[in-house]
């Protein structure tokens, strides 16, 4: 009897601990599911790990797999910048000679017509669907990470790109006869249909000017080898095998890149893969996202935007990881049209990879966002060299738009050749830190990339009119796009917000690691630059005379607000002011030449000004107006209702991960070192819930609210310390399992590492 009630008990538990489990999972409302295939490249279902990619879809009557790996790229040197006139020195001496034009033929016109550097899509798998009649549905379950398709015919067919390992695999069942299908190299040797959609894609493929690639046919197996730029190459291989009713397969990408360390071979990966079977890597793949959806999970009234946020985590655990390199504009999801991605598909520093990994920090996927500073670490000789050769300067900046190895690219070289793009990646080391309160990583990688950036400033500072500091020229991205008028000889507001945060936190760091003398040069550096140029009536200008009195995508030159936080709420009715009348000017000029990510970052304004209406409608816009059917942002008011000027759709995916983060910022925040719990909801969202979002300071967070209260609260304190939190119930009396202090409506609790605290009212 005491065994059956121990068995009881026990059952019991494990059925609570899955369905807690279960209710942390993604509902399956948030699901993609169609009745019809896609049937353009952009509109795919996107499956990937970080290093491969694929796009489900339908081409010409066939289901289409168009393959991708995310270190495949053209690394064949931009044009021009080997020559001595690359140097700073030189582009300012172009400026006040008013001969600027010999920059932009230098170093902005090779970046347009030179085909290469560039990322490159890997192959295509195409499958003959002819006989299987209409289809029932097409889904996308993000729980699991794979993608399903049934035709009324009762042909079924699952894929998925496995979580953990370099392969992709599909399984095709109730067939009544063998499924023909084709392994298909990209377009290198042809012109591209001109009829492709208006994607803003480069040039077509075949201008690259490689030789046909070579393929290769045996029993169960296919191959096909592509030699690149210079002794790059990359090997394709699928496998299959077939049985009554049922084909199963399973593709893999390798790169080989001379004086690279050597991958496996796509053929070995496949066929390793094939040892252990379509079943078991399917295990291993859905238990690798269960425990990635168990990390954090949100439940908000507002079931767009609910939907949304749950398919932007689902990219970005799909778009990183596995040793990929940062997430590129497109990550591992190259077009597929015969041309060239839009903007080559490469490394925008001025804006594009610095949004993409904004949410990892507060949804609690830091795993997924340390591939992005290792990838800054490992290229940092690059980055050093550059700032050697172009600048002429000690300590560290980094190109603006790069190469997969860090290598510049050229382009709009305000931007691409900025001043102060270092400091913009600093500021993720610096969350990083902020976000894990990991001390090796501070000494070892935090402060020296912070503290390099700020001898870098130190070194190339002027002394202005005014007695303070300046840069010899500076730009806000992209204003006035790439016209002479884009620098200034004064510093803007955005290269100031950077510099002064740069060395604010360059100080607080270096008196963390106790080293007094380096912190005390820091602040003394820091009061030698002007405070930001703020309009009383419009706020944030981008730079002293001249206003933010025109619509544009980038609000660049409010970067010391967000995401930087110099200016903040929190600091008192002066701020609070500056940023009031920033957003109204916003609000005011309107929307005409915004893109998607414009909305996503207005969200994240909003949020920080605790304005709930007007984040939520920001980002219900981007939802409704800029996403594609597949939740792909596509720059463009896609419903063309007077939401932008811009109506065109070149898929990029910052503006989608801005989205996330902006939902996370209305729920919690931790900036200014005081937790806030649901800051900015609307007024009438009463019922909703986070479960481990995570804080500065390394704590885990849980909340519930029901019927407009906070009803419960659970701490997780993964390195101890000091958590202090405002107050969220109002004037009830609470109860905690631990001690805590109460002031001026903030709770403060000490912790130890590991602690788990709960809060109610009584």
């Amino acid at each position: 009897m005491k065994l059956k009630t121990i068995l009881f008990f026990l059952v019991l538990f494990l059925m609570s601990c899955s369905s807690e489990e279960k209710d942390k999972l993604p509902p399956a409302e948030v699901n993609l599911n169609f009745t019809e295939l896609s049937k353009t490249w952009d509109e795919g279902i996107p499956l990937g790990n970080g290093m491969l990619g694929a796009l489900i879809w339908e081409k010409e009557g066939k289901l289409r797999f168009s393959l991708d790996r995310a270190d495949l790229w053209d690394l064949r040197p931009m044009e021009n910048l080997d020559k001595p006139e690359w140097q700073f020195s030189w582009v300012k001496q172009q400026w006040e000679k008013n001969t600027y034009e010999k920059v932009q033929q230098m170093f902005d016109a090779p970046y347009d017509r030179n085909p290469a550097p560039s990322k490159i899509p890997g192959a295509a798998l195409e499958f003959n669907i002819s006989k299987f009649g209409k289809v029932k549905s097409f889904i996308l379950d993000i729980s699991t990470a794979t993608c399903r398709i049934e035709w009324e015919s009762g042909v079924a067919m699952e894929a998925f790109v496995n979580a953990e390992k370099t392969t992709g695999w599909f399984r095709f069942t109730g067939l009544d006869s063998y499924l023909i299908f084709d392994l298909l190299p990209p377009s290198y040797s042809k012109p591209a249909d001109s009829t492709s959609v208006d994607s803003h894609s480069g040039q077509d493929l075949y201008l690259l000017g490689y030789e046909p690639g070579e393929s290769m046919a045996e029993q169960n197996h296919v191959m096909y080898q592509q030699k690149g730029w210079g002794a790059f190459s990359y090997q394709v291989s699928l496998r299959f095998s077939e049985k009554k009713g049922t084909t199963e397969g399973c593709w893999s990408i390798s790169s080989d890149y001379p004086n690279s360390e050597k991958q496996v071979p796509a053929a070995e990966q496949t066929a390793s893969a094939m040892a252990a079977g379509y079943s078991e890597e399917l295990k291993e793949h859905k238990e690798w996202w269960k425990n990635y959806w168990l990390q954090s999970s949100i439940s908000i009234p507002d079931t767009t935007l609910l939907k949304q946020w749950y398919l932007e985590m689902y990219k970005l655990g799909a778009a990183t990881g596995n040793g990929a390199p940062p997430i590129s504009l497109q990550a591992v999801w190259t077009a597929d049209n015969g041309k060239l991605p839009p903007w080559k598909g490469d490394f925008h520093h001025d804006l594009n990879t610095q949004l993409s990994y904004w949410p990892a920090y507060s949804s609690n996927h830091l795993e997924q966002e340390r591939g992005y500073i290792d990838w800054l670490v490992k290229n940092r000789p690059e980055f050093e060299r550059y700032t050697r050769t172009f600048y002429q300067k000690r300590g560290l900046n980094v190109p603006g738009v790069t190469t997969l190895t860090g290598q510049p690219m050229g382009g709009w070289i305000q931007y691409s050749f900025g001043p102060t793009v270092s400091a913009w990646l600093g500021h993720h080391f610096y969350l990083h830190w902020r976000y894990t309160m990991d001390r090796e990583f501070l000494e070892k990688e935090a402060y020296p990339w912070i503290r390099d950036v700020a001898v870098f400033f130190t070194d190339i500072a002027k002394q202005g009119n005014n007695g303070l500091k300046k840069l010899p020229l500076s730009s806000s991205p992209e204003i006035f796009n790439n016209s002479r008028q884009a620098w200034f000889d004064n510093t803007t507001n955005f290269d100031l917000g950077l510099i002064r945060w740069t060395f604010e936190k360059a100080a607080e760091l270096a008196g963390e690691l106790g080293k007094k003398e380096e912190a005390e040069q820091w602040q003394k550096e820091l009061d030698l630059w002007p405070e930001f140029d703020i309009d009383p009536a419009t706020g944030f200008t981008f730079i002293k005379g001249v206003p933010y009195n025109e619509s544009h995508r980038h609000f660049s030159h409010l970067i010391g607000f967000h995401p930087l936080g110099v200016v903040d709420w929190s600091k008192g009715e002066k701020d609070q002011k500056i940023i009031k009348s920033t957003i109204e000017t916003l609000n005011r000029i309107g929307p005409d030449w915004w893109c998607g990510y414009s909305y996503s970052w207005l969200g994240n304004l909003k949020a920080r000004a605790f304005d709930g209406e007007g984040a939520a409608e920001a980002l219900r816009t981007f939802t409704e107006c800029f996403c594609l059917k597949n939740s792909f942002h596509v720059n463009g008011d896609q419903t063309k209702s007077g939401k932008s000027k811009f109506v065109y759709r070149p898929f990029t995916l910052e503006g989608n991960f801005a989205f996330a983060s902006g939902l996370q910022e209305m729920l919690i925040q931790s900036h200014t070192g005081i937790v806030r719990l649901f800051p900015a909801i609307p007024g009438n969202w009463k019922d909703l819930s986070f479960s481990k979002l995570r804080t500065e300071g390394a704590f885990l967070v849980s909340a519930k609210m029901k019927n407009g209260q906070v009803n419960d609260v659970e701490i997780i304190a993964e390195k101890g310390g000091e958590i202090k939190i405002m107050n969220p119930f109002e004037n009830q009396e609470i109860n905690t399992s631990s001690p805590f202090q109460i002031n001026d409506k903030i709770i403060s609790i000490k912790t130890t590492p590991g602690q788990k605290i709960k809060m109610t009212p009584k």
